[in-house]
């Protein structure tokens, strides 16, 4: 009898360790004691101007319970939002809304707590808790022109010189039609910055050009640029594309640009001009903007640049080109440059002293140089069949440095040269005038200058 009731013990026992495990393993593995910390993200640059409203978000798998917001400082606690849920909510968001704070304060802390739906912690819950310091800022940018040129063409370029002051200064730029943005470069002095800025041959209208400066808190000031406006006279041209032209100049232009060949000749042109085209073209941007200049401006001598020797001129600036194939329209696209064509293998020589940026073949371009002669602007030489300097090297006015060729989507020996603001393609024929250059550039840098070195 005592050996069947030491027995039934025994299996008491270990039915009460398995429901004892078994539970355990539940309360472990169930998703009701699910163990994470509720997760807190709360959207901020450690600044704030006290306007601008602070987005929070809480997240939890078991939902969220209850949070509390408040700001500390040295001397006090101030709860601003603090709610029991309700209902089982996985997300909540919610703003931190302006409150009255003494002006005299310029830290805080924005503390954040949260408990969760869990039944972990003998069904208290996870529980988050984290501190954010904030600086408060409420003064705006210090934002002004000091001088720039009276003018700008439409497909031309404009010069401008500000100065930009702010503690807790974030982005500073020259907004044309809240479209483009062109950076400031440091010049002459702390706090004051110059760039060209070009109105781009596709934007149509000219709205606005503004000085535009955000600090770290989102405080932003707005300063308008005075520009008069001139429009550009735009010569149209029809151009008829062969058969010989597709087969012996863009099938061989996308075969080297590892692009796949489509099956009639039509696709194929609109494939080497458009996306073989716009691939080019972002390709001159950004190295135009990764490699350009940005150290502080302190010396600038722009010169004419200068037409190719003994060359003459087969095609100008912003054409807009209308291509047809067996008499019909099937494509079209702006030339942005100028075609130069003398002997075979011409000597280039460079117009300005520089830094080469870029030396590489480039799809519709050919074999492509740009140099890059400071303030954000850099001249570019297309279809040339040889190169006499490489990427990085310096070179000087009157140095030879390249020959001409008919590398990329052309037929003849010839030079196409263009120039660039910040990787935008502007009027060649500015930077070709030496009264244009003098106006528009070099006296708006001298009287900047003056200005700027009579500051304390």
């Amino acid at each position: 009898m005592r050996r069947q009731n030491n027995n039934l013990t025994n299996i008491i026992t270990l039915i009460v360790l398995a429901l004892i495990v078994a539970g355990g393993a539940f309360i472990y593995f169930s998703p009701k004691f699910e163990k994470e910390s509720p997760k807190i993200s709360f959207d901020n640059s450690g600044f704030w101007n006290l306007k601008d409203s602070l987005n929070v978000a809480l997240s939890d798998e078991s939902g969220i319970k209850s949070y509390k917001v408040y700001y500390k400082t040295l001397e006090k606690e101030i709860v601003l939002n603090s709610k029991e849920l309700d209902s089982n909510q996985s997300k909540v968001v919610f703003n931190i809304e302006k409150f009255t704070l003494d002006p005299s304060i310029e830290k805080i802390k924005i503390a954040i707590e949260v408990i969760d739906n869990s039944m972990w912690k003998f069904f208290q819950g996870n529980k988050a808790y984290k501190e954010f310091d904030l600086t408060i800022d409420r003064e705006k940018p210090l934002a002004r022109v000091l001088v720039n040129s009276r003018t700008i063409k439409k497909g031309g370029s404009a010069t401008v010189v500000v100065e930009v002051k702010d503690k807790n200064l974030s982005k500073k730029y020259i907004s044309f039609n809240d479209e483009y943005q062109f950076e400031l470069i440091p010049f002459i002095k702390k706090d004051f910055y110059a760039a060209i800025i070009a109105w781009p041959i596709d934007v149509e209208e000219f709205n606005i050009v503004n000085l535009v400066a955000i600090d770290k808190a989102k405080n932003k000031t707005v300063t308008k640029v005075p520009l008069y406006i001139k429009d550009l006279k735009i010569k149209n041209d029809n151009i008829n594309i062969s058969k010989n032209f597709i087969e012996k100049v863009s099938i061989p232009v996308l075969k080297k640009s590892d692009y796949k060949i489509p099956s009639n000749d039509v696709d194929i042109f609109i494939k080497q001009n458009r996306e073989l085209r716009a691939e080019n073209l972002a390709t001159v941007k950004s190295e135009s903007l990764k490699n350009m200049s940005r150290n502080m401006l302190l010396e600038y001598n722009f010169r004419t640049f200068r037409r190719l020797e003994g060359s003459k001129t087969f095609a100008g600036f912003a054409e807009r080109r209308q291509y047809f194939y067996e008499n019909e329209k099937i494509d079209q696209a702006w030339h942005l440059g100028m075609d130069w064509a003398s002997i075979k293998h011409a000597d280039v020589k460079s117009s300005n002293n520089g830094k080469v940026i870029f030396n590489d073949y480039l799809g519709i371009y050919g074999n492509t140089l740009i140099i890059d002669h400071k303030l954000g602007v850099q001249s570019l030489y297309a279809h040339t069949s040889k190169f006499y300097v490489k990427k990085d090297e310096k070179v000087k006015i009157g140095q030879k440095i390249a020959e001409t060729g008919s590398t990329g989507a052309v037929f003849g020996d010839h030079l196409h040269f263009g120039m660039l603001v910040q990787g935008i393609e502007v009027n060649p024929l500015e930077w070709m005038d030496r009264a244009w250059i003098k106006s528009r550039v070099t006296n708006i840098l001298d009287e900047a200058k003056q200005e700027i070195s009579s500051t304390k």
